[in-house]
């Protein structure tokens, strides 16, 4: 991203949203955020870079503020990170769950669309949810899009969206389908990371819902927003426009494991986790081949799990004032 582009980005506030927002300001481009609620506790507002940036007050379920967001602002490029993307809220109350994931999702494709004189690329952030379960891992790009629970389903239906306007209108989309993300920065605690480093923090032993036995792929926030610019910089390329890419480290392992490494980088080893085996409507093994993001995009991850893990740490002691 340079400095002559006008960027718009969905989920400002969000986690990711956050971390790309920062990048894409180091970068020199020029931000435009699409903000639903103000959230001091968000890290693009805590740390100041909202003020570096253009601000539409607005949710995606208003096709009028997302038109306006582009065409205002002569956007050329949008990152589309705006969800609800926790599966337990999901799961409670779907009907919000589906009207911002695919009601929000096929608006901005639509103004994305009517505005194609100004909008030259679009990435969408799905996930691995939108694959569904499958007997057969790791996911692949060519397999089919089943998801059955109500997050799961909203990201199929986002990824569905995006591949219909790019296939019937020729919108300059790419899709970008990762595992579990981390980092500083995530603030849903009830996510695996958050959760435990806040309660090691507090001198509590950790709780998993799962039974610890279910699988993931982690991948580190900067190497996702790695993954979503090596989109966009790529996306005249006729093999990689309107086209779906995995990203991931290539490295699953169950909750359990992840928990004790995050144990030993948290110097609290000897703490012994709690297992509630009370999820509902998680699927229990998803992990991604990310084969053809670096056969095409030439995209790997850069950070090894323990060295993203010791970043992640070093933002929540900062965060929640936790002496090292």
């Amino acid at each position: 991203m340079s400095g002559s582009q006008r960027v718009l980005v969905t989920g400002a506030t969000g986690f990711v949203g956050s971390w790309l927002c920062r990048r894409l300001l180091a970068d020199g481009a020029q931000v435009v955020a699409l903000i639903r609620d103000w959230d001091p506790q968000s890290e693009f507002i805590r740390s100041g870079d909202v003020n570096r940036c253009s601000v539409v007050s607005g949710q995606l379920e208003d096709y009028a503020a997302v038109e306006r967001a582009i065409s205002s602002h002569e956007v050329d490029t949008v990152f589309h990170l705006g969800a609800q993307a926790i599966v337990g809220i999901a799961l409670r109350s779907p009907l919000p769950t589906f009207e911002s994931n695919i009601r929000g999702t096929y608006n901005l494709m639509e103004a994305c669309r009517v505005h194609r004189d100004l909008v030259a690329r679009v990435v969408v952030a799905s996930s691995d949810k939108a694959y569904g379960e499958s007997a057969v891992l790791p996911y692949t790009e060519d397999m089919p899009l089943q998801g059955c629970h109500p997050y799961d389903v909203s990201k199929s239906c986002t990824d569905l969206l995006a591949h219909t306007y790019a296939a019937t209108y020729g919108l300059p989309v790419a899709i970008a389908r990762c595992g579990n993300i981390y980092g500083g920065g995530d603030l849903n605690w009830s996510r695996i990371v958050p959760g435990t480093i806040r309660s090691v923090l507090e001198g509590k032993p950790p709780a998993l819902r799962s039974d610890g036995t279910f699988t993931r792929d982690y991948l580190y926030v900067e190497d996702v927003v790695d993954a979503y610019l090596s989109l966009a910089n790529q996306l005249e390329r006729e093999d990689v426009r309107g086209q779906a890419f995995n990203f991931s480290p290539e490295r699953q392992m169950s909750a359990l494991a992840l928990t004790r490494i995050l144990l030993e980088v948290l110097g609290r080893a000897d703490l012994e986790p709690i297992i509630q085996n009370n999820a509902q409507a998680e699927i229990r093994d998803q992990y991604l081949d990310a084969s053809k993001a670096k056969r095409i995009l030439g995209w790997t991850a850069k950070f090894t799990l323990r060295a993203g893990l010791e970043r992640t740490v070093a933002w929540y002691r900062d965060f929640l004032g936790a002496a090292p």
